[in-house]
C-alpha cells in the first residue's frame, strides 16, 4: 500500500480519477494505480489537522511509504508557477533519489521546503522565509506530516507543484480565497470581493486556470512515482 496525502479535496480530483476500483473507507479513499494499492487522505490545511488524519492513514492502510502532495508557494523567483518540486529536507533520501530519476522528463526541482504555521501571501513574508530558512518554497502541512511518518518509521517523499510566486502572486488576499478556521472558501466574501472591482474576476479566472493545470502536472507525477517505485 502507498499512502498519498493532499490538504484539500480540491487538490486531488485529477489523481483520484486515475484510481481503479475506487472506494471510501472512513476518511480514506482506496483504489489501485496499475497493480499498486493506494490510500488517499485529505489532511486539511495547516498542521493542527494533520496528526489525526495521518495516524488514521498509517494505522488503517499501513503504507510502505507516503507521498505528501499538493501545492506550495515559491518564496523566490527561482521557482515559477507550474514547477514540480521535491522537498529534500523532508523526504527520505532513497525515495527522493528514485523519484527524481522517475520524474526526470518532468524536470523536478530538488529544493528546501519551509512549513509555515500561517498562510503566506505578502512579498515581505516570502522574503523573510527565504532569508531566515534558506527555503525556496513554503507550505503548511509537510513538516507535521513528516513528523508523524518519522515517529512510525514510514518513509516519506514530498512532491508538490508551485501555485504562486513573488512575481505571480495570489489574485486576492488569502483571507478572501480561503478561511483556515473554517477550512473552506467563504463564497459570500469572495463574491463581495469580485463585485467591488470589475477586473478582479479576470485575475481569479487566470489563477484558477493555473491551479487546474497544476493539478494535472501533479497527478501525472504521482502516478509516475507510484508505478515506478
Amino acid at each position: 500500500m502507498i499512502g498519498v496525502t493532499f490538504a484539500l479535496p480540491s487538490e486531488s480530483p485529477d489523481f483520484v480519477r486515475r484510481l481503479e476500483s475506487r472506494q471510501r473507507s472512513d476518511a480514506l479513499i482506496l483504489g489501485k494505480i496499475a497493480s499498486h494499492d493506494v490510500a488517499i487522505v485529505h489532511t486539511g490545511v495547516g498542521a493542527k489537522h494533520c496528526n489525526e488524519r495521518l495516524e488514521l492513514l498509517i494505522h488503517k492502510a499501513r503504507p510502505r511509504f507516503v507521498i505528501t502532495a499538493g501545492f506550495a508557494g515559491a518564496v523566490t523567483n527561482e521557482l515559477r508557477v507550474g514547477d514540480l518540486i521535491l522537498a529534500r529536507n523532508f523526504s527520505d533520501e532513497g525515495l527522493l533519489a528514485r523519484a527524481e530519476q522517475i520524474l526526470l522528463e518532468h524536470n523536478p526541482r530538488r529544493v528546501k521546503l519551509f512549513t509555515s504555521t500561517s498562510i503566506v501571501d505578502s512579498i515581505e513574508q516570502r522574503n523573510e522565509i527565504a532569508r531566515a530558512s534558506g527555503a525556496a518554497a513554503v507550505d503548511m502541512e509537510t513538516g507535521a506530516i513528516a513528523n508523524v511518518c518519522k515517529t512510525h518509521g514510514v518513509p516519506l517523499v514530498s512532491l508538490r507543484v508551485i501555485s504562486d510566486s513573488p512575481s505571480e502572486s495570489f489574485p486576492a488576499p488569502m483571507s478572501i480565497l480561503f478561511d483556515v478556521e473554517k477550512q473552506k472558501t467563504d463564497l459570500g466574501k469572495l463574491f463581495g470581493y469580485i463585485v467591488a472591482g470589475p477586473t478582479r474576476l479576470i485575475h481569479l479566472l487566470h489563477f484558477f486556470a493555473r491551479i487546474r493545470d497544476g493539478r494535472k502536472i501533479l497527478a501525472n507525477a504521482i502516478v509516475a512515482v507510484v508505478t515506478g517505485i
